[in-house]
């Protein structure tokens, strides 16, 4: 998956959040990896997601991240993707893949799963540029997931790949910080290790705050996570890759401490799948098949303790072939980043007015919280309940000024009161938007969804 492509997510890019192989493929199908199971697209198409080594789709951040390749066939001009006996364990299958067949991002033939990315503020591309050559290159994650307000915090990234993403969050969040990569792929894990010295000496700590570990996303407790012992959970088109979304959710708000958050882009359907399409090959291999129900993700969170999810980007997903969209239907796909808050329990909330002070690295002037509230410094924002909530108990709350509203609103040219229409909560109401603005975007200030876009 190209890291650097400069484009926005949705307008011309087929299949796969975007990011298809160019129809037609040569397939050969194979008979599956599980008893009663056909669905045949087993490696190249795509890996397994982060922890799961029966799913395959491009997506996270490298080895068991969910990301995969296609290989030229002997027709040319066709893509060729290979299938696996019964016999051959799915597991071994993906660590010998991602461990031995790709040596390089270059070697990815296609794009998938792609997710928004934003401008990168300059302080991440510095921190993104030390990274080692090779974590770089042996890295095929599409899109970046870096959060704000990173100082001191503890990172738990699900699919870390050959650690690329924690090298740089490692120094962001400083010396008494942490990073840990969860990966399913032993030998990506490997290579992520290899470099900790080199980079621990490029940053100048003293002693190692970074930590990779080999293991399954919707198992971090067989690993040694302990509950309420990070801050914040990153993943990149990793959690759609894994069947039983709620184990994994559940896993993350156990993991969190009280006032943390998941912050992570995925591919969301606009109705419940039916049988044809999470079973379609093709559909599985370009990270469609596996796609949540957007109004599922309100529906888990609220059950396992989260507040409501916050959006912060979406993207049209194109889908450019007949027969596929004979498949589909009326279902459209959409790719979109969230922020899940696990929050402590406490009285109810009630509707503040906020200032940003302005104190956040990289966001001095104007913090783009999610789709719904951008703050600017010293300005005066009216938020509701949840959202006040969200500022007063996460690690955002030194950076603001919160007190409540009074019977009436102080007026003055720097307030913002909050508008009578409501927050956006819907992906593709926000992708539609964005859609329509595109035109008006430049080229370098919109990132693209697989790139990076510098500043």
């Amino acid at each position: 998956m190209a890291k650097e492509e400069p484009r926005l997510s949705g307008s011309t890019r087929p299949l796969g959040a975007q990011a298809a192989c160019a129809l037609p493929l040569s397939i050969r199908e194979g008979t599956g990896w599980g008893a009663g199971q056909s669905l045949g697209l087993e490696l190249l198409r795509g890996g397994w997601g982060g922890g799961k080594p029966h799913q395959a789709c491009m997506g996270g951040d490298g080895g068991g991240g969910g990301h995969g390749s296609l290989h030229p066939s002997p027709c040319g001009d066709h893509l060729q993707l290979f299938s696996l006996p019964t016999s051959t364990l799915p597991m071994a299958s993906g660590q010998t893949y991602y461990g031995q067949v790709l040596k390089k991002s270059g070697d990815l033939q296609t794009s998938a799963c792609v997710t928004t990315a934003r401008l990168v503020p300059r302080h991440i591309q510095e921190a993104l540029r030390n990274v080692h050559e090779e974590v770089t290159l042996r890295y095929y994650g599409c899109g970046l997931v870096i959060p704000e307000c990173l100082e001191n915090c503890w990172i738990l990234d699900l699919g870390s790949g050959s650690g690329r993403d924690c090298y740089a969050l490692s120094q962001l969040v400083g010396e008494t910080g942490h990073v840990t990569g969860i990966d399913m792929t032993e030998s990506q894990v490997e290579v992520a290790k290899k470099y900790i010295e080199y980079h621990m000496e490029k940053y100048g700590f003293q002693t190692p705050n970074v930590t990779f570990l080999h293991g399954y996303i919707e198992k971090l407790e067989e690993i040694g996570i302990k509950d309420e012992s990070y801050d914040i959970v990153i993943s990149n088109c990793v959690i759609n890759l894994v069947p039983d979304k709620q184990a994994v959710l559940q896993e993350v708000y156990r993991v969190l401490k009280h006032g943390g958050e998941l912050y992570f882009s995925d591919v969301y359907a606009s109705l419940e799948l039916p049988e044809e399409i999470r079973t379609h090959k093709i559909l599985w291999g370009e990270c469609l098949g596996g796609a949540l129900y957007w109004k599922d993700l309100a529906v888990l969170a609220q059950k396992i303790g989260f507040c409501p999810p916050r959006l912060v980007t979406a993207n049209l997903i194109t889908v450019q072939n007949k027969e596929l969209e004979r498949v589909i239907g009326d279902c459209r796909f959409v790719s979109a980043t969230f922020r899940l808050f696990k929050l402590p329990k406490t009285g109810p909330a009630e509707r503040c007015q906020v200032i940003y002070n302005g104190g956040i690295t990289g966001h001095e002037k104007e913090l783009i919280f999610d789709a719904n509230f951008t703050f600017k410094e010293g300005e005066i924002i009216e938020v509701d309940k949840e959202t006040a909530a969200i500022l007063k108990n996460s690690r955002f709350a030194k950076d603001f000024l919160i007190r409540p509203i009074g019977e009436t609103l102080p007026t003055c040219s720097g307030c913002s009161a909050l508008e009578s229409k409501g927050i956006i909560t819907d992906p593709f109401m926000l992708a539609g938007q964005s859609d329509s603005m595109k035109s008006r975007c430049s080229p370098d200030v919109a990132g693209g969804c697989c790139g990076i876009t510098y500043s």
